[in-house]
């Protein structure tokens, strides 16, 4: 068994096969965490939202199990976002690789007590250095509350909100109130 750190391509090689999801981060491998019955609904709510509202534009939504290809030229990362909307390849068009998206357009991660802290700082920094994102939405899943990052030329700027706030996600064209993200969450354990 090869010790780490391993390459790209034998992590994806080795992902296939994996009996876990894991995430890859410059060489090393970790293991996801699993996702409460909150994380849960709310990433199901908004990949069936953002899929409902994309019909027929040629944007695919997936939702936790497609890795999106982050970081900079020096970076290899891969990660799995709860929700990620692509709009770049065209329908005779095939992705380099089945498994991989490297153009989103939009990505949502449900915040976690355990990667809370990984998705604002670490998971911020590889998702802004990708050229076709264009917005970055965190959603708390304890609280009415969502920080979306929107690029701007080359800076990134944060609004966020929280209930009676409305939700603008200029990368797809819908706008929606906070409190309809949390409908049916409220009060789920």
């Amino acid at each position: 068994m090869k010790t780490y750190p391993i390459t790209a391509a034998e992590y994806l090689e080795t992902e296939e096969i994996a009996e876990v999801k894991r995430e890859f981060v410059n060489g090393y491998v970790y293991a996801m965490v699993d996702a409460s019955r909150r994380h849960n609904l709310l990433t199901v709510f908004l990949a069936t939202l953002l899929n409902t509202h994309l019909q027929g534009t040629g944007c695919q939504v997936f939702a936790s199990d497609m890795k999106v290809r982050a970081g900079g030229k020096n970076n290899a990362m891969f990660f799995y976002p709860d929700v990620m909307v692509a709009c770049s390849h065209t329908s005779d068009e095939t992705p380099k690789d089945p498994y991989v998206e490297e153009t989103p357009k939009l990505i949502v991660e449900v915040l976690s007590p355990n990667t809370e802290q990984h998705d604002r700082l670490g998971k911020l920094a590889a998702y802004t250095q990708i050229a076709s994102l264009e917005e970055y939405l965190l959603v708390d899943q304890q609280d009415m509350l969502v920080d979306l990052y929107r690029r701007s030329g080359e800076q990134w700027q944060l609004t966020q909100m929280k209930k009676g706030d409305q939700l603008v996600l200029s990368s797809v064209g819908l706008e929606l109130p906070v409190a309809d993200i949390y409908r049916d969450v409220i009060g789920v354990v």
